[in-house]
């Protein structure tokens, strides 16, 4: 199965998430840099940073952040918005983290930003490289989305017009063993009588749940500490939880 990540995280992704705003993004970090209870000035890797909202959301916080992403067109976006240079951006894979051992305090990876991969092992993989580059008890979190949630209220066809683009944005989902799939088309809009090309794109993301992500930490040498199911610090449940947000340290 190809890598399917290295085809989607392109300009059109851009325009698929443009509604995923930079405001939006410090307020979802606002109570989880709390519970991560750092230090201000905490050198903190954002692993999977896409366009760099949360990175520049934490760097606005006090902290020396890295911000890593595997996409070049995301990355740039992410310095063509950090005019200050607020934040350290860097080209890397999760799975192999351009790192010495020990960097970091703390460790991020928001949104749902893990997952990927269709060799399961991968994903181990990259929790190992987290427990790699954080210093011995280093903080780390990891914003997923709930499995039951997805199950439960999966939306199986939605389509809007992105605004500044004109293009129309049809994207549909279904659950395929165990992951959620998402097919994406992106329709320019009508010119002199034709409509351009649609461009096409999958995302797939293993469900992961509870129980199979303890088993994973625990082998990264990673400690679970607590567990929540919204960006409010409410209770996780199982079937019912919006996402999966887990807190916890390096165990050496």
């Amino acid at each position: 199965m190809r890598d399917w990540f290295k085809e989607s995280f392109g300009e059109d992704y851009k325009i698929v998430y443009r509604h995923r705003s930079r405001a939006d993004a410090a307020r979802e970090i606002g109570a989880m840099t709390r519970w991560m209870e750092l230090r201000p000035g905490s050198a903190v890797v954002d692993v999977g940073c896409g366009m760099g909202r949360h990175a520049m959301a934490l760097g606005k916080l006090g902290y020396n952040v890295t911000g890593l992403d595997l996409s070049e067109a995301l990355l740039r976006e992410a310095q063509r918005a950090d005019a200050e240079g607020i934040v350290n951006w860097v080209r890397g894979d999760m799975r192999s983290l351009p790192f010495p051992e020990a960097s970091f305090d703390a460790a991020v990876n928001w949104f749902t930003s893990f997952g990927y991969f269709s060799d399961e092992r991968d994903n181990g993989k990259a929790l190992r490289e987290i427990g790699r580059v954080l210093k011995p008890g280093g903080r780390f979190l990891i914003d997923f989305l709930n499995p039951g949630d997805v199950k439960r209220h999966l939306v199986p066809e939605s389509e809007r017009i992105d605004g500044p683009s004109g293009c129309l944005i049809r994207e549909r989902r279904e659950i395929e063993g165990d992951f959620v799939v998402k097919r994406i088309e992106v329709i320019p809009p009508v010119q002199e009588g034709d409509a351009g090309d649609a461009r096409r794109y999958e995302e797939r993301v293993r469900l992961i749940g509870l129980r199979k992500f303890e088993g994973m930490l625990d082998e990264a040498g990673l400690v679970l500490e607590r567990v929540y199911g919204d960006y409010e610090g409410g209770p996780y449940r199982e079937t019912s939880s919006k996402r999966l947000i887990m807190l916890g340290r390096c165990g050496r």
